[in-house]
């Protein structure tokens, strides 16, 4: 059995598209996930699985919610292991006068082609910053996430891809919620 965390987007966000934490929980434990867990409102979702390809969790998950909601709703999923690499690596945690509080990750459904990337890159956002890791986007946004530019839609609409995005406080917790429930369960 492998820890898997799920990231889902656009859900329960100003008052729109509403799916209760209840209600996914249950779904989830229909498609057979144990030890679901729910974090927040916004679609941040621990289970233990099977260990399987986490495109097919993706997909599977995305069409329960749809059967159950008729929403359609991107997921991302991460293997524990995964996450806890995207956490550690963050390129702003090495530079000084960082503050926590203005970290944000954007997870990306695919890595953008290089054309796409190329069109971004270079640009000056100051003072956001951004850096890309394959399917992740690490950002530096002082002035607050609500106050960027480099937003979900900024990504998706530049890079054809979808984006959902987690602030590092979110990220880090759902790091200490899938090391306490793998350490709590036997393989």
């Amino acid at each position: 059995m492998q820890t898997y965390i799920s990231i889902l987007r656009g859900i329960n966000v100003g008052g729109n598209r509403i799916l209760r934490m209840a209600d996914l929980r249950d779904w989830y434990a229909n498609l057979g996930f144990e030890q679901v867990q729910s974090f927040i409102q916004s679609g941040n979702l621990l289970f233990r699985s099977v260990l399987q390809e986490t495109s097919n969790l993706e997909s599977a998950i995305a069409r329960k919610i749809f059967d159950e909601s008729a929403l359609q709703v991107p997921v991302v999923v991460l293997e524990m292991d995964q996450l806890n690499k995207i956490v550690d690596l963050n390129p702003f945690l090495l530079q000084t006068g960082i503050n926590p509080e203005s970290l944000h990750v954007t997870f990306l459904s695919e890595t953008p082609s290089g054309e796409l990337l190329d069109r971004i890159m270079g640009n000056d956002y100051l003072p956001d910053q951004f850096y890309l890791s394959d399917k992740q986007v690490y950002l530096y946004c002082p002035n607050g996430y609500g106050n960027t530019k480099l937003n979900n839609h900024f990504f998706e609409s530049k890079l054809k891809v979808t984006a959902t995005t987690r602030n590092w406080k979110t990220l880090v917790q759902l790091v200490n919620l899938a090391k306490e429930q793998q350490s709590g369960s036997a393989d």
